[in-house]
């Protein structure tokens, strides 16, 4: 048991780091949670006022550039979360057949998902160019013409999806693969005992079995895809007109184009309570998937 002064002391020798942690994190965030709910805007002639809850008000029910901005990032969490998800699973499966190789194959794979997303967005920029991208090049190869990826409202967002599934599919597959590695033979070995096979032992047997571990790796990607921003940038800058706008290149646009602190800031704690609420029932989803 420790006695009064040594708590005293331990605490003395805390106190530097937690300071340091309020300064850096909890006070700009306690600062931003007040800027959001006032009218502070720079270069603007109008007085410094409490708005309240006006700007989360505004956000969502009269503001559809914001809403269309939340449209299309649910849509690219929800299609890169499967897609990568589908295909991780894909080459986690061949690469646990491979016996001899398979480091070397696995660190050719993962190559992409440890360049940083400016490398990778500058890459997607040249794979999608309309005019001398090698996309369009095989794609006119084979009779097809190849849309201006980066140019269309059709095709900007499903370039930034093609982009970030190409560089983080290797990410999932390393959690998949080790999450069939680390399964229990004595439960695979019983359930093929009793009849299990194909798709039966997939649903029942090797889903629950991953889960866990993968649905660790489903939900850190789905955060980072809830927040892209840097292949948004570097790709389409949000455009043409507003058709590729993610919530967080939104939130840096009122903040940094319009100089709006107050409306951006309101922005970024909507995006961390969805964030929150997502995250917390996705891990209560995995939770009661083991206990059944």
């Amino acid at each position: 048991m420790l006695g009064k002064q040594e708590k005293n002391f331990a605490r003395l020798m805390v106190l530097p780091a937690v300071g340091l942690l309020f300064l850096v994190t909890i006070a700009p965030l306690l600062f931003s949670l007040g800027v959001s709910f006032t009218n502070l805007q720079f270069g603007s002639p109008q007085p410094l006022r409490w708005n309240g809850l006006d700007n989360y008000l505004n956000l969502l029910t009269k503001d559809a550039r914001f809403l269309n901005a939340l449209w299309r990032t649910l849509l690219l969490v929800g299609a890169g979360v499967v897609a990568q998800t589908v295909l991780g699973y894909v080459i986690a499966s061949l690469l646990f057949r491979i016996s001899r190789g398979r480091t070397i194959l696995l660190s050719a794979i993962l190559i992409p998902s440890v360049i940083s997303q400016v490398v990778a967005g500058w890459q997607g920029r040249m794979i999608f160019n309309a005019s001398y991208g090698p996309l369009n090049d095989i794609l006119a190869r084979c009779g097809i013409k190849g849309p201006a990826w980066l140019a269309s409202q059709q095709t900007a967002l499903t370039s930034i999806f093609l982009t970030d599934t190409w560089q983080w599919t290797p990410f999932l597959a390393l959690i998949i693969l080790a999450a069939l590695q680390s399964q229990p033979q004595d439960i695979v070995e019983a359930a093929r005992l009793d009849g299990a096979h194909g798709w039966s032992m997939f649903r029942f047997v090797t889903v629950p079995l991953i889960l866990p571990v993968t649905g660790i790796g489903i939900l850190l990607r789905g955060v980072d895809l809830f927040k892209t921003f840097d292949l948004v940038f570097i790709l389409t800058q949000g455009g043409p007109g507003n058709s590729s706008e993610t919530l967080t290149f939104f939130t840096y646009v009122q903040g940094f184009k319009f100089f709006n602190p107050s409306y951006a800031s309101a922005m970024s704690f909507i995006q961390l309570i969805l964030v929150t609420i997502a995250a917390k029932t996705f891990l209560a989803f995995i939770r009661r998937q083991r206990s059944v």
